[in-house]
């Protein structure tokens, strides 16, 4: 696990060297966006297809999604509470109370999920994050994550049909699809096919790992402790929440182990996308993701030994 997270920590570095230095002549402003651009219509639904596509499909197919559905619903009911008692006291701005709600709830589901899972579990748990990401994780961003988004946001439109038709043309959903129906239909694929998926999904990880080191800043904020709530909610309690959810609906050994991992994600980088299109304190965003990024790499040892004590 150690190994794991300081070659995340590497890869990290290497992306902010990279921003600050300006290798190249590349601005990581314009790069990034063309890295995650890629990763989200080639090379994730690649690795969508080829996951799926050689998994076993069971019940886990339901039973993970929605233990993620549990938990992201209820680490928002608690967000919701506690930033209504607290945003009073402390006179916390709608604008920063939306950002501070998504972010106790949505976590790096897949950019960070699917590297941790496969270090801790093999290649085969990545399919765990992809479940809990892609059938619950983005869909309930785009959907219930904007409703938030546009009740605290300046921008208050909110058009529930734009955002359904979002989430079903993303490129990885339609991956998943794809490798589920090869699955079930047991459609035999020439070793070709299977290398070259393979190829391009095992860029995956690097890219988004670079990425973050691209997205990573360090904000000023005026009140920094407002965040205390949201980053114990993320990476305390839905965990928690999590392991407690995929144990009542009969998850066991790595996918229980893996529920548990998924809660424990730092903040969704993409959240940092709703922020914007609504328009929160996007400053305040990129600040919780630059701290829980950086506390998980404490609580996801922390985890991953719960995990392996509790669940096997």
């Amino acid at each position: 696990m150690y190994d794991t997270l300081l070659s995340f920590g590497l890869m990290i570095v290497a992306g902010l060297l990279f921003r600050r230095l300006k290798v190249g002549g590349l601005d990581g402003a314009v790069l990034r966006p063309a890295i995650n651009s890629l990763v989200l219509n080639i090379f994730l639904p690649a690795l969508c297809v080829k996951v799926i596509y050689s998994s076993t499909i069971d019940s886990e197919v339901i039973f993970v999604p929605a233990t993620a559905w549990i938990t992201i619903g209820a680490s928002l009911v608690m967000a919701l509470g506690m930033y209504a008692i607290l945003g009073r006291r402390m006179q916390i701005k709608p604008a920063e109370k939306g950002v501070l709600i998504l972010s106790s709830a949505f976590g790096n589901f897949t950019y960070l999920g699917i590297p941790v899972l496969t270090g801790l579990y093999g290649y085969s748990a990545a399919k765990y994050a992809l479940f809990y990401d892609l059938l619950a994780g983005t869909p309930l961003l785009w959907i219930i994550g904007a409703l938030v988004a546009s009740r605290y946001g300046e921008e208050t439109k909110f058009d529930l049909w734009n955002s359904i038709k979002t989430v079903a043309a993303l490129p990885p959903l339609w991956g998943l699809a794809l490798g589920l129906a090869l699955n079930v239909l047991a459609v035999p694929l020439p070793a070709f096919i299977l290398k070259f998926l393979d190829m391009f999904g095992a860029l995956v990880v690097p890219l988004m790992i670079f990425s973050i080191g691209l997205t990573l800043t360090l904000p000023k904020v005026s009140h920094a402790y407002i965040i205390a709530p949201a980053v114990v909610t993320k990476l305390v309690l839905a965990p928690c929440i999590s392991f407690i959810a995929a144990g009542v609906l009969g998850l066991k050994d790595t996918a229980l182990a893996s529920s548990l991992m998924e809660g424990a994600m730092p903040t969704m980088v993409v959240s940092l996308l709703v922020a914007a299109r609504f328009k929160l304190d996007t400053i305040l965003s990129a600040f919780i993701i630059v701290a829980t990024t950086l506390l998980s790499f404490i609580t996801l040892p922390v985890a991953a030994h719960l995990a392996n004590m509790l669940a096997f």
